[in-house]
C-alpha cells in the first residue's frame, strides 16, 4: 500500500469513458461486478457503457454498446449469470475482428475497458491492448477513422476481473463465482448424503473445474469425502487397491455411506482420464457395493450468487474503476483480486503465465510444483485434506488428553471445527475429551472421551452438537481446576464467540492461583457477530450473512412488487456492525446503521431525503439495515416511526426483526472449510506447545504464548497470545478496537448513490506474482 496525494474521486473520471463486458463462461457474481463498475464509474464523473454479448458485441458494435445509467443496474445484484450476456467469440480471435472492435471504441471515445471473464478472455484483452496503436494506424490508413480520432484515443487501458467458477486463475485467492458454485455443490452433496445413508450406498460425484481441482478439493474437505480425484495430484499407482481398502474400512467402522469426489479433469499418473464411470465400475466389481454416480454439470453455474461473491464482485468493481482511471501508458494491464481480505492489483500477464505454468507442470508430471503454483490457499486445502482423510490413528498413544468445549451462542461451523480437532488429535495419538455445555460442563464434570466415528457427518451440521452455554469461568474456577486435575486434561480447545475469548483470558489470569490452569489453550473464534479480537473472520459469520442476504432479497422482491415501500430490517451482531454492513453491501441496502459509525438526527434526515429522491426514479423501494445495538435511543421502532412520518404520501414502511434464524441453518462451504482448517491447526499447535512445556514428567505452561487466539489476520492463520489482545479490546461493547471492514463501508454508500468522499489515498499498488524461482535442490 502507498499513499498518493488525495485526488477528488468524484472528478477523477470527468472526460473519460469506460466500457464493461463479460466474456467466457458465466459465473455468479458477475452482475455484482458490473453493477459496481457502472455505479463507481458514474460516481467519478466518467461515462460508462455496457458491451452486450462479450467480445462479439465489441466486434459487432451498434446496439451492442450502449450507455449505462445508475438505474439500469438496479435489482441485478441477486441474479446469477450475467445480465449483459456473454459469448464465445471467434471473430475477436482474428485481427480483422479486433480492428472492427477498435473502430467501434474509437468512434465512441472509449479508451478504458473493464473485462470480467476467465484467463482466455483476459489474455485476449491484453493482446488487444498491445496491438492497439497498430490497429489504429491501419484504421487511419483504410480511412475508417481520422488522424484526429486516433490521436484522441491513442492509448487503451485494460483492467480485468476474474469471473470463473473454476478458481483456476493464479494470483487470486478466489475468483468471482467460485463460492456460489461451492454453495450449489454442497446443497447437492447434503441432499445426496441423506438418501445414501438410508440405503448404505457409495456415491460418486463429478464436479466441474476444467483443469483445476479447486472445487473438487474444497467439496471433499467440506463434506468429509472418502476420496478425491484432482488433476493437480493424480493418485499413486495401485490406487485402485488403496481406494477399495479405504471404502471397506469405512463400512467396517459403521459408516453407512461412502462419498467420492471427482474433478472433471481428473487423470492417472499415466495421463489417462479417470471418469466417474471408471470408478463406479471398479467399486461395483471389486466390492459389490451399491454405487451411484451424479454428474453435477451446469447446476454449478446457476442460482443466486452467495453473499461472498456479491461482496467480492462489488469490491473488485470499485478497485477496477480506480485502477483504470489511475493507469498510465506505462503500467501493465492488471487484474484486480482479493488476497485474504485485501484488494490487490496484479500484472495480468504474470498471472496468465503462472496459470500456464501449472498446466505445464502437470503435463511434465511435476505435481508438487503444480500444487505450489496454484497458490497458498490451494496448498493449505490439499495438506488439510491429506491430514484428515488418509491416516488411521496410530497404535502408539501419546498419553495426552485434550478437551474441546463450545462457549457462547451456537453458530454454524462449530461442529466442523470440533470434528477436525477430534480427528487431528486422534491421528496424533491423543485421547480427545468432549466437554458438554461449555465452562459449566467443565465445572460439573460433563466430560467424556470422543472417538473417530462419533464426529462423522458433523461438518455439515448447524448449531453446536456438544451443547454450549454463556457462563464464564470466573465464578467457578475452583470446580474447573478440580476437574482439569480429575480428568487429567493437558490442553484445551475453546471454540466460541466473545465469551470464549473472555473465558480464555480469565483462565490465564487464574494461573497465578491455580496450577491446573497452567496448560496450553487455544481459542477458536466462532460467532455470527464476528467480534472476537485477533481475527478478521469468525466461524459462523458467513452462514449468518447468507441467511440475512437471502432474506433481504425476498424482502426487496416484495417491495419491488408493491412499489414505494421502504423496509427496515434489524440484524444481530451485539455491538458489532459487521453483519449489518456486509449484508448491506450484499443485498444493496440504502443505509446500514451501526454502533461503530456514529450517527445523529441529521444523518437520519439525510437518509430520509435520499429515499424521497429515490422514489422519483424508477427504483421505487428502499432497504435499511439496523444493527440491534447501534443506538440505545434510535431503536428499530423509532427509525420505523420516523421514516413512516417523513415518508407520508411518498412511501410507506414495514419493519422486520430477523432474530435467531441468523444463528441457525446449515453451514456454508466457507464456514465448513474455515472450521475444518482452524480445528486442524489448533491441535497441531497444541501438540507442539505440549512438547515445549513438558518438564520433569509433567506439563507446565504459564508463558503468555501458551494461551492464544487462532485467527485469520490479513492473509494467514496466526496465533496471538490472549494477554496481548487485552489492550486491543473494548470489553464494555464486546468488540475489537480496530476492525478492518469499516474501511469498506463507504463502498456501500457510494453504490447506494450517496455523495460521499471515497478515501483514495490508501491504494492497492501493483504486486508481483512471479517470485524468483529457487532451485528445488536446497
Amino acid at each position: 500500500m502507498s499513499n498518493h496525494p488525495p485526488t477528488d474521486p468524484t472528478k477523477m473520471g470527468i472526460g473519460r469513458s469506460i466500457a464493461v463486458l463479460t466474456s467466457g463462461g458465466d459465473a455468479q457474481g458477475m452482475n455484482a461486478a458490473v453493477r459496481a463498475t457502472v455505479r463507481v464509474g458514474l460516481y467519478t464523473g466518467a461515462k460508462v457503457y455496457f458491451v452486450h454479448e462479450g467480445y462479439q458485441g465489441l466486434v459487432d458494435g451498434g446496439e451492442n454498446i450502449r450507455p449505462a445509467t445508475w438505474e439500469s443496474v438496479s435489482m441485478m445484484l441477486q441474479l446469477g449469470g450475467t445480465v449483459i450476456g456473454s459469448a464465445r467469440c471467434q471473430d475477436f480471435r482474428v485481427r480483422e475482428g479486433r480492428m472492427k472492435a477498435a473502430c467501434n471504441l474509437v468512434k465512441l471515445g472509449i479508451t478504458n475497458l473493464c473485462v470480467i471473464g476467465g484467463d482466455g478472455s483476459l489474455t485476449g484483452a491484453n493482446q488487444f491492448r498491445t496491438e492497439w496503436s497498430g490497429l489504429l494506424a491501419d484504421l487511419v490508413r483504410a480511412g475508417k477513422i481520422t488522424q484526429e480520432e486516433a490521436k484522441k484515443s491513442s492509448h487503451l487501458n485494460i483492467v480485468g476481473m476474474v469471473g470463473s467458477i473454476d478458481n483456476d486463475f493464479c494470483g487470486t485467492d478466489m475468483t468471482i463465482g467460485t463460492d456460489s458454485a461451492l454453495h450449489r455443490i454442497i446443497e447437492v452433496v447434503d441432499a445426496i448424503t441423506t438418501t445414501a445413508q438410508s440405503h448404505q450406498r457409495t456415491f460418486i460425484l463429478e464436479v466441474m473445474g476444467r483443469h483445476c481441482g479447486y472445487l473438487a478439493l474444497v467439496t471433499a474437505l467440506a463434506c468429509g469425502a472418502d476420496w478425491v480425484f484432482i488433476p493437480e495430484m493424480p493418485p499413486d499407482d495401485g490406487w485402485e487397491e488403496h481406494l477399495c481398502r479405504r471404502l471397506a474400512d469405512q463400512r467396517a467402522r459403521g459408516s453407512r455411506l461412502n462419498v467420492i469426489i471427482v474433478a472433471e479433469g481428473a487423470m492417472s499418473r499415466a495421463g489417462k482420464p479417470i471418469s466417474s464411470e471408471d470408478i463406479k465400475k471398479l467399486v461395483t466389481d471389486r466390492l459389490g457395493f451399491d454405487t451411484r454416480t451424479t454428474i453435477l454439470g451446469h447446476v454449478q453455474r446457476g442460482g443466486t450468487p452467495s453473499a461472498f461473491d456479491r461482496i467480492l464482485g462489488s469490491r473488485m468493481g470499485v478497485e477496477a474503476v480506480m485502477a483504470l482511471l489511475e493507469a498510465t501508458p506505462d503500467t501493465p494491464a492488471c487484474v484486480v483480486s482479493l488476497s485474504g481480505n485485501q484488494a490487490v492489483r496484479l500484472p495480468l500477464m504474470e498471472c496468465v503465465q503462472v496459470t500456464k505454468d501449472v498446466t505445464a507442470a502437470m503435463a511434465e508430471g511435476k505435481y508438487d510444483e503444480a500444487i505450489k503454483l496454484r497458490g497458498k490457499s490451494f496448498e493449505n486445502n490439499w495438506n488439510t485434506y491429506k491430514l484428515l482423510a488418509h491416516i488411521n490413528p496410530p497404535d502408539v498413544k501419546s498419553n495426552i488428553n485434550m478437551a474441546i468445549l463450545n462457549i457462547g451462542a451456537p453458530c454454524a461451523g462449530m461442529n466442523a471445527a470440533v470434528r477436525a480437532a477430534v480427528r487431528m488429535g486422534l491421528i496424533q495419538g491423543h485421547t480427545m475429551l468432549a466437554v458438554h455445555d461449555g465452562f459449566d460442563g467443565l465445572a460439573h464434570g460433563q466430560v467424556e472421551p470422543i472417538n473417530w466415528t462419533a464426529v462423522s457427518g458433523w461438518t455439515g451440521k448447524g448449531g453446536s452438537m456438544l451443547g454450549t452455554k454463556r457462563t464464564l469461568p470466573a465464578e467457578i474456577l475452583e470446580e474447573i481446576s478440580q476437574n482439569i486435575a480429575k480428568f487429567n486434561i493437558h490442553a484445551l480447545v475453546i471454540i466460541g464467540g466473545f465469551e470464549a475469548y473472555v473465558g480464555g483470558l480469565q483462565l490465564v489470569q487464574a494461573r497465578e492461583k491455580y496450577e491446573e490452569m497452567c496448560i496450553p489453550m487455544v481459542v477458536i473464534p466462532a460467532t455470527v457477530s464476528n467480534n472476537v479480537p485477533g481475527s478478521d473472520f469468525s466461524i459462523g459469520a458467513d452462514t449468518a450473512l447468507n441467511t440475512i442476504t437471502s432474506t433481504c432479497d425476498r424482502i426487496k422482491q416484495s417491495a419491488a412488487g408493491t412499489k414505494r415501500r421502504v423496509f427496515i430490517v434489524e440484524t444481530m451482531g451485539g455491538y458489532c456492525g459487521y453483519l449489518a454492513t456486509m449484508a448491506g453491501l450484499a443485498a444493496g441496502a440504502d443505509a446500514a446503521y451501526i454502533y461503530e459509525d456514529k450517527f445523529n438526527i441529521k444523518d437520519l434526515e439525510v437518509n430520509v431525503q435520499h429515499l424521497l429522491q429515490k422514489m422519483k426514479t424508477t427504483v421505487k423501494r428502499g432497504l435499511i439495515l439496523r444493527n440491534e445495538n447501534c443506538n440505545a435511543n434510535y431503536t428499530t421502532d423509532f427509525i420505523f416511526n420516523l421514516y413512516s412520518e417523513e415518508g407520508k404520501g411518498v412511501f410507506d414502511c414495514r419493519k422486520n426483526v430477523l432474530g435467531h434464524m441468523q444463528q441457525g441453518g446449515t453451514p456454508t462451504p466457507f464456514d465448513r472449510n474455515f472450521g475444518t482448517k482452524m480445528g486442524t491447526k489448533s491441535v497441531l499447535w497444541l501438540t507442539d506447545k505440549l512438547k515445549e512445556c513438558y518438564r520433569h514428567g509433567r506439563i507446565f505452561a504459564n508463558t503468555q504464548d501458551s494461551a492464544c487466539v487462532l485467527g485469520m489476520k490479513k492473509r494467514s492463520l496466526t496465533f496471538q497470545p490472549l494477554a496481548e489482545l487485552n489492550g486491543e479490546t473494548d470489553f464494555e461493547h464486546r468488540i475489537p478496537k480496530t476492525q478492518w471492514w469499516l474501511k469498506i463501508r463507504p463502498i456501500m454508500k457510494i453504490l447506494a448513490k450517496y455523495n460521499i468522499k471515497l478515501d483514495t489515498s490508501e491504494h492497492a499498488d501493483m504486486e508481483h506474482v512471479i517470485k524468483k524461482r529457487t532451485p528445488l535442490t536446497k
